[in-house]
């Protein structure tokens, strides 16, 4: 990628972003507009969590990963600190490879 490309693409994202925060009190959208950016949002965050837990160089990433993910939801549901969550997930996946399971 060419640098005035970079560039380009940095300032439209800056501006994008400037313009939400400089906008959001004197533009009023419908509540129905509302929950559609809200559901969007949220389906985006669960595609990359998915594409992130599951995949791995093109492929299917194994099973000790998804495992992980699961075990730090699980914690994560059940509130349990976001440290010991990660801690936890992180453990699980390294434990099960290290078993053997890919």
């Amino acid at each position: 990628m060419s640098w005035p490309a970079l560039l380009t693409l940095a300032a439209g994202t800056y501006l994008l972003r400037l313009t939400g925060i400089l906008l959001r009190g004197r533009v009023a959208m419908p509540a129905r507009v509302q929950r559609y950016l809200d559901l969007g949002a949220t389906a985006l965050l669960v595609a990359l969590a998915a594409t992130a837990a599951l995949t791995q160089d093109g492929g299917f990433a194994g099973w000790a990963r998804p495992a992980g993910v699961a075990v730090g939801a699980l914690l994560a549901w059940r509130k349990v600190p976001f440290v010991l969550v990660v801690v936890l997930a992180a453990a699980t996946t390294a434990g099960l490879r290290w078993a053997g399971v890919p």
